[in-house]
């Protein structure tokens, strides 16, 4: 006959289980540890809940969380110790393109969308890379189509772009406004490099420069400076700021967005703040 686990081994297998997972785990996964008759059999999925709310609390004040994310519960690092913790890898994260953002922040807040919407809005065709580094990420799935002439997918975000992102579902992201102040200083950095690059082009002698200390303007011959300016003016004009815009159109129908999240069952640019792994 088996033998009822008593709170203290629940626990322990449950925090095992957690540690050693390589993705966030559900409630029904963690009862599923369990053989028949090891848990109520009436109050198991209530056990297990009841000792994740214990573990929870346990980890206040400690270096690491429970976090319940979309797709379950997994143990991460805090966020404010990331600045230290990442410095266990040599590797840096990897960055992406204000294009890249701005296409994810479009699918994100205005789901289900075609590429033609997100065209629309930004102003710009959408390069296929984009959408095809959103796929591999796992971050947006085709969740059907519109019903018009060419029959366009419709897009919409995953499980995994949630739980990359430290969210339980889309009603937690945050205004338009945080996501492009994120964004804008990406557009500064990419304006300087390719200012940069230009006057680099003009007059080869920068190339051994250091361009975060060769700043047009602090040292540069005015042939530098005005080269470098007209690639920033030129750019800048360009770069029309496709967040804003984003933000006067309306918002997703709520039905819509919960469609798309919910339809993504399975399924990681600047460094968005995430929370790391255990």
């Amino acid at each position: 006959m088996t033998t009822v686990i008593d709170e203290d081994k629940l626990k322990q297998i449950i925090e095992g289980a957690l540690m050693a997972a390589d993705e966030p785990l559900s409630v029904g996964q963690l009862t599923r540890l369990f053989a028949h008759g090891e848990l109520d059999s009436e109050e198991g999925r209530t056990q297990v809940r009841e000792t994740l709310k214990v573990l929870e609390t346990e980890s206040e004040g400690r270096g690491y969380e429970l976090k319940r994310v979309a797709s379950g519960y997994r143990y991460q690092v805090r966020q404010e110790l990331s600045e230290w913790i990442s410095r266990l890898w040599e590797e840096k994260p990897p960055r992406y393109s204000r294009a890249l953002l701005e296409t994810l922040a479009l699918i994100a807040y205005r789901q289900p969308v075609t590429r033609g919407d997100i065209e629309q809005v930004r102003g710009v065709s959408v390069s296929q890379n984009i959408m095809r580094t959103l796929l591999e990420r796992g971050w947006i799935r085709a969740v059907g189509q519109r019903e018009v002439p060419g029959k366009p997918s419709l897009y919409g975000t995953t499980r995994a772009f949630l739980d990359y992102f430290d969210l339980k579902s889309l009603d937690e992201l945050p205004p338009l406004s945080e996501i492009q102040s994120l964004i804008e200083p990406l557009v500064i950095e990419e304006v300087a490099e390719e200012a940069w690059q230009v006057a680099e082009h003009d007059h080869p002698e920068l190339a051994d420069a250091n361009p975060a200390e060769a700043v047009p303007g602090d040292g540069a011959s005015p042939e530098q400076q005005e080269s470098a300016g007209d690639a920033a003016s030129e750019e800048s004009q360009d770069d029309a700021d496709p967040a804003a815009q984003a933000d006067e159109s309306p918002e997703p129908d709520e039905d819509d967005a919960q469609s798309a999240g919910d339809a993504a069952q399975s399924a990681e640019v600047v460094r968005l703040p995430t929370s790391p792994r255990r």
